[in-house]
């Protein structure tokens, strides 16, 4: 799996980070949502034991194995410049947008 960050992407994202060390990880997360379901940018701590290393530069990103046919094996991840959010597409679909970071340390 390859994700595609620009310049402001990793800009935002390293904000998200701080002076903090931890990983990114994308999650289909279906709690309390009232729909089927979003992806959320999650910042860990630690991996779990299902998660999977899919990106190592210029940030570590993790999926859950389960989740892993979710997502696309090219995608793109752009913030968006007026919103804290984000956007997450393949060449073949838009996965996500309105996607938030959800710091979870």
């Amino acid at each position: 799996m390859f994700i595609q960050l620009n310049s402001h992407t990793i800009e935002k994202l390293e904000k998200s980070l701080g002076e903090r060390p931890g990983y990114f990880k994308l999650f289909f997360d279906t709690e309390g949502c009232g729909c089927n379901g979003m992806i959320v940018i999650q910042v860990i701590s630690e991996p779990h034991a299902t998660d999977i290393e899919v990106q190592k530069e210029p940030f570590t990103f993790f999926v859950d194995r389960q989740q892993e046919s979710l997502f696309d094996e090219q995608m793109r991840l752009e913030a968006d410049e007026n919103y804290p959010s984000f956007r997450l597409s393949s060449d073949s679909s838009l996965l996500g947008s309105n996607i938030r970071v959800k710091d979870i340390r």
